[in-house]
């Protein structure tokens, strides 16, 4: 499913970020460690596609990364990864739902509002549906950016620091829905993390 070999990513010419070498297979999960300034976020956005022009390998589902146009790897993107970044990055113009329905619109997926509705109340913010992002508390906004991100049952999930900002009890709450979500999806999990805590969780780590 994924495999990186060789791999660096040079912001100027005295930065360059060296990467080890891993593969995953389908539904296995992985957790990318290391302090700040390790490269775990830069990682993330080179195996998403937000950085490009890297030296070595990315390959997921058998695909390069590199040999794709931008307009090819949008598209892949857009039906294979799901992303969640650090920050929700959410439309404060939108409502949950409408939030939820732009990325198969972005992606080129029919729209699906019985799929929308399922993931909403799977992830308990069906009651919010209808509210704007800037309505709804931090909790249930981290809720819909992980429904936004499995919205369009990517085989791959990226997540982004996605419980350093949290408490005991609720770092147990969202790992344990990740980790819900990528198998009702049968999904790659990969988190970029320095929180310790999820190591006894994801026994699969690579660190930076």
């Amino acid at each position: 499913m994924i495999k990186i070999a060789n791999l660096s990513f040079s912001y100027t010419q005295n930065l360059v970020i060296s990467f080890p070498s891993f593969s995953l297979s389908k539904e296995e999960h992985c957790l990318l460690l290391g302090e700040s300034g390790s490269g775990k976020t830069t990682l993330l956005h080179l195996m998403g596609g937000l950085l490009r022009g890297y030296s070595g390998n990315i390959q997921l589902d058998n695909t390069e990364l590199s040999s794709m146009t931008e307009v090819e790897f949008d598209k892949f993107r857009g039906r294979n990864i799901g992303f969640i970044f650090q920050k929700n990055h959410l439309i404060s113009a939108l409502t949950v739902k409408n939030n939820l329905r732009i990325a198969p619109y972005l992606a080129g997926i029919p729209a699906d509002a019985i799929h929308v509705q399922k993931v909403l109340i799977d992830l308990a913010i069906a009651e919010k549906s209808k509210s704007l992002v800037t309505e709804i508390s931090q909790g249930q906004a981290q809720r819909v950016a992980i429904a936004r991100a499995v919205i369009n049952r990517p085989p791959i999930i990226l997540a982004d620091e996605p419980t350093s900002a949290l408490d005991d009890k609720n770092c147990e709450r969202v790992i344990a829905l990740l980790l819900a979500v990528a198998e009702r999806n049968r999904a790659t999990l990969i988190i970029a993390t320095h929180d310790q805590r999820l190591k006894s969780i994801i026994r699969k780590q690579v660190q930076l």
